[in-house]
């Protein structure tokens, strides 16, 4: 008696799930919700979501006009980062200059440059102005130009003891840069790391609420509840056919950015899937509570703009979390996406495991769980 119950059980639940495969498959919106606009935002967010910053217009106030000076000017723009726009006899004209907008940055080198450098009475001082107007752009200039004065003095110190053994140069400060998991500066890991989870969740949450909500407005609705199946089998069959489509998209997204980007995928594939099959939950979770408020598709769409924008902005997807402000940090916990953007970096470019990532990956099982159960509570009030 049990097995012909569990296979009755078994031939609805199919029924009802090609039911659901098959309004997907006509539905050519969704179809392409799925597949196009995940292709194309990891390669927008990975090229146009890029911090890094190249050919930053520099004027020059020379007063010294040595060799040394020019060796430090050329040591600005021998990477690229820094390109001489202009020189200028007098700081003024260069500050009106940069005032104007002309320039990004500004270095005077005093008249005494050399003289102060062949003394080795102690440090010599240049003055490094920044146009703070773009302040991401001023802090990134700031770097740059403190790893440029770091390594002239460096290769400095360097040049002299090879000349003259048993000599201390004139840099008081030697610091070596090892540059860990991303030894290229790939800003794209970062981004496409972060984004990851946003456009799971974005993509669950919006198919789930408006093919839920087109059910209630197309009637498809009340035929269901005409059939034998059960409020659990309705449920899973909603449910599965796009669990099934968005862990497409996940490894739609490492496909592509492995190829565009290559992006490494240094850890284990089985956690990041888990962790990918978490994140789609809590997306499919968000969007059918989402329709439990609405009547149309319209209606759940605009509600999800409610949902989906505070949660990428406070995910530390595209920012570091760092970044904000201290009393809205703690709230960035209660973020599903910072949790699998975690995990999305730690294993792909870190390649770190489960003895790592257990808290990000325990706080995601937690956040899939009560969505998902309170949908489902919701979603069954209604079917009842």
């Amino acid at each position: 008696m049990n097995g012909e119950v569990q296979s009755s059980f078994l031939s609805r639940l199919w029924a009802l799930m090609r039911k659901e495969f098959g309004q997907i498959s006509h539905s050519r919106s969704l179809i392409i919700s799925l597949i196009i606009p995940p292709t194309l935002q990891i390669i927008l967010f990975g090229f146009a979501l890029n911090p890094t910053v190249n050919h930053l217009r520099l004027g020059v106030v020379d007063e010294c006009r040595d060799r040394e000076s020019r060796d430090l000017i050329d040591a600005f723009t021998a990477n690229g980062a820094f390109v001489v726009a202009h020189d200028y006899l007098a700081i003024g004209q260069m500050q009106q200059a940069m005032s104007r907008g002309d320039l990004d940055a500004g270095l005077l080198i005093p008249a005494h440059f050399a003289r102060d450098r062949a003394r080795k009475a102690g440090p010599v001082q240049v003055q490094f102005i920044l146009n703070a107007m773009d302040a991401n752009t001023a802090g990134i200039a700031e770097g740059y130009a403190g790893t440029i004065l770091q390594a002239y003095n460096e290769d400095t110190m360097d040049v002299q003891t090879r000349s003259a053994p048993g000599t201390l140069g004139y840099a008081h400060l030697r610091a070596r840069i090892a540059l860990l998991y991303n030894p290229g500066l790939v800003s794209a890991w970062f981004i496409i790391t972060g984004t990851f989870g946003i456009l799971l969740i974005l993509n669950g949450s919006l198919v789930a609420a408006t093919t839920t909500s087109r059910e209630k407005e197309t009637g498809t609705l009340e035929q269901l509840l005409m059939t034998p199946a059960g409020t659990t089998e309705i449920i899973i069959a909603k449910m599965a056919p796009l669990f099934l489509l968005l862990m497409m998209d996940v490894g739609l997204v490492m496909v592509v950015g492995g190829l565009v980007f290559a992006l490494p995928q240094r850890g284990s594939l089985p956690l990041i899937l888990f962790a990918g099959a978490c994140c789609c939950l809590v997306g499919i979770g968000i969007g059918t509570f989402i329709a439990t408020f609405t009547r149309t598709g319209l209606q759940a769409k605009l509600l999800s703009f409610f949902v989906n924008p505070p949660m990428a902005m406070l995910s530390g997807a595209t920012t570091p979390v760092e970044a904000m402000p201290k009393w809205l940090q703690p709230l960035t916990l209660l973020n599903p996406v910072r949790h699998f953007s975690l995990i999305a970096r730690g294993v792909l470019i870190k390649g770190v495991g489960l003895e790592v990532l257990y808290p990000n990956l325990l706080a995601l099982i937690a956040f899939a769980v009560i969505l998902v159960t309170m949908s489902v509570v919701r979603y069954r009030k209604q079917l009842s």
